[in-house]
């Protein structure tokens, strides 16, 4: 390995251990990643101009990336929002609130209602949604408020986010980040998320069965009470009989998108598009329908409303993206032709070395997998680590010739099952605030479940690889 191409893996393998360092002490990393990105350009070129313009170049090429990903959870994100106004939300979800009849049955319910609604719609209008209509149906039966929030995080943060098998944000990310086909990392992910899924809730379950039954169990911080309030504001929008037939076309209109996906083959951005479109309609449709004259500027606030949210969750991710996108493709595409004679990619080239120096094993590499998913979600944002995870994925999986899907997708879960919303106390604020219950305290009780969850996952990854 020539000196100019020993600094340039160095510069980038520095920065990558500032980065890890930084997410481990929650400070934020995207000034950290933007300076970065201009030392590996000024590296290779050793031009100051080349690597100040490289820098906003990286930014395009990131945004380029991200975009069809961000543009469809803004979009679901506005339908979502007048779903909502409108109450078809609660009509669509209302009748299986019927099924909840004890602790252990509202437990499940709301959680296997969570993960279907965060598969289509993402699990954080979700949250509102579920608990606004199953949170008091589960406290009449016995089930603690705490054991709602639970239910919602583990299920819906937890299986639906690091899954994303619908909407497909969370392995777009980690595909691009180590340069595999988004359906590759979908089907490794479908185990482990599984693995992961029951062997969490399960354990989760228990604890709070035991705690329940000892009278540990935190209560409510205030009595619930059923409210029309949102009956009587839906009421001056929908009648209550359109409000039934609009919801059951959403739900019509979501079924036939999954058939279409399984009969048309339709993966990554084709069955993204599809679900997309399908949500787009829906909100212009309900738009005009709900408000008639103004419905033409109501489309609009939406999805301002829509893509506020969008660019709000993602802007973080956009520089880290960035950088990562660097050990890839990207640094060609935004640098042009200035890697040394012999490189092929930075993350590339460091697999190679890492094959020949140290004897690399499938179960190193899956605990190291797992530890820096962990690392990375420590910074309360599950999304900003992944596509580190699936660059460091690619660099493993180069050393080992085999497994790059399977670890990528392990590094998605880790990191979205802690970052995500289950472990870190203010990424759980939404379903806390929802429940009313102490977020630390909802943390403190996801915490064994997920361990336990991620070392039955890891071990299982070990055989998958």
């Amino acid at each position: 390995m020539g000196a100019e191409l020993f600094w340039l893996h160095g510069v980038y393998v520095l920065f990558v251990l500032i980065i890890i360092a930084a997410m481990v002490m929650r400070r934020d990393t995207s000034l950290l990643c933007m300076i970065g990105i201009a030392v590996l350009g000024l590296t290779a070129t050793g031009s100051v101009t080349t690597a100040v313009g490289g820098l906003f170049g990286s930014f395009i090429y990131a945004i380029t990336e991200l975009l069809p990903t961000i543009l469809v959870i803004s979009i679901i994100v506005a339908m979502s929002q007048v779903l909502s106004e409108t109450g078809i939300n609660e009509t669509m979800i209302k009748p299986v609130s019927s099924l909840i009849r004890t602790p252990a049955l509202a437990f499940w319910v709301i959680g296997l209602v969570m993960m279907t609604i965060s598969w289509f719609f993402w699990p954080s209008p979700a949250v509102a949604l579920v608990g606004a209509v199953l949170l008091p149906a589960a406290i009449r039966v016995g089930l603690p408020a705490i054991g709602v929030a639970v239910a919602m995080n583990l299920f819906g943060h937890g299986i639906a986010l690091s899954g994303d098998f619908i909407i497909q944000g969370a392995p777009t990310l980690t595909a691009k980040a180590a340069g595999l086909p988004v359906a590759d990392v979908i089907s490794a992910s479908v185990p482990l998320v599984i693995v992961m899924g029951v062997v969490t809730t399960v354990a989760a379950f228990w604890y709070l069965r035991k705690d329940m039954k000892n009278g540990l169990a935190v209560e409510p911080l205030k009595e619930f009470e059923d409210s029309d309030s949102d009956e009587k504001s839906a009421s001056t929008l929908l009648a209550s009989g359109l409000r039934g037939w609009l919801a059951a076309a959403v739900i019509l209109l979501f079924l036939l998108d999954v058939c279409a996906m399984f009969m048309l083959q339709l993966k990554g951005g084709d069955a993204t598009a599809l679900v997309g479109g399908t949500a787009l309609f829906i909100l212009v449709a309900v738009t005009l329908i709900a408000h008639k004259q103004s419905g033409l500027e109501k489309v609009t606030s939406h999805l301002i409303h829509g893509f506020q949210f969008g660019f709000k969750v993602f802007g973080p991710v956009i520089p880290i993206a960035a950088f990562f996108y660097m050990g890839d493709s990207g640094f060609v595409q935004v640098f042009g032709e200035t890697l040394p004679a012999g490189s092929q990619g930075i993350v590339n080239d460091l697999g190679v070395a890492l094959a020949h120096t140290i004897p690399l094993s499938k179960e190193v590499a899956a605990l190291a997998l797992t530890a820096i998913g962990v690392i990375t979600g420590l910074d309360g944002s599950g999304f900003s680590g992944i596509t580190l995870a699936g660059s460091l994925a690619q660099l493993f999986a180069t050393a080992l010739g085999t497994g790059a899907a399977t670890l990528t997708a392990l590094g998605q879960i880790s990191a979205i099952w802690v970052g995500g919303g289950t472990i870190i106390p203010w990424a759980l604020i939404p379903a806390a605030a929802i429940c009313r219950v102490d977020p630390f305290e909802l943390a403190r009780r996801n915490l064994y479940p997920v361990v336990i969850g991620l070392l039955v996952t890891t071990l299982v990854a070990m055989f998958l690889i």
